[in-house]
């Protein structure tokens, strides 16, 4: 999903659930929404010193980087770098990122219409799925305690709290799910030990 709209979910679930948030964006004014326990961050994010102060104290970071489209494949290996970086220097371990269904295994049972889907979708958009495997494999690799969220076609629904979650796979014939009830799931496993070092499938 696009930063913007990632980070205004996400910090909307977080503090609809009492959390204090901080924001951390490339540009607040895209960022409108405002309110007690949240603080917005402007910061270089191609830059570990300019992050490292908005990750300091802080129990967990919620990141939904990613290339808005084909053209910026690559920006969510290369970000998601910076923020680990960061992370380690703040002594942060709690990290759950928005990845992609397609980057893990197929549903159990998953039918050729399903397999196929998956095929083509996973070919059109080759330079970005490649973007996320790399950031996938930059958490594999460090020391945080990471979580890959797998959603599929992202939608904008008002948040439900109802899906289905799959450790390790992905829910059969899950072919959507809301913006909202994304960031409601990364809040949710956010004190979840069962998902850590995991990818998570996640869908309606």
């Amino acid at each position: 999903m696009p930063p913007e709209a990632s980070v205004r979910r996400s910090s909307a679930r977080g503090l609809a659930s009492g959390h204090e948030v901080t924001a951390v964006v490339r540009d607040p004014a895209r960022l409108t929404m405002r309110g007690r326990g949240l603080e917005v961050v402007r910061a270089d994010l191609t830059d570990p010193e300019a992050v490292r102060p908005a990750l300091a104290g802080r129990d967990a970071v919620l990141s939904g980087l990613g290339a808005r489209s084909r053209k910026e494949a690559g920006i969510a290996s290369r970000l998601t770098r910076t923020v680990l970086t960061a992370m380690e220097a703040e002594g942060v371990r709690r990290i759950l990122v928005v990845s992609a269904g397609p980057i893990g295994p197929d549903p159990a049972g998953a039918g050729l219409l399903d397999r196929t889907a998956r095929g083509l979708i996973s070919a059109l958009l080759k330079d970005v799925y490649d973007d996320l495997r790399a950031m996938e494999a930059a958490l594999a690799v460090s020391a945080t305690d990471w979580t890959s969220v797998r959603p599929p076609r992202l939608q904008d629904k008002p948040v439900t709290g109802t899906y289905r979650t799959v450790i390790g796979g992905f829910p059969d014939k899950g072919r959507f799910i809301g913006r909202a009830d994304v960031a409601h799931a990364m809040l949710t496993m956010t004190d979840d030990p069962g998902t850590v070092k995991q990818g998570v499938g996640l869908a309606y």
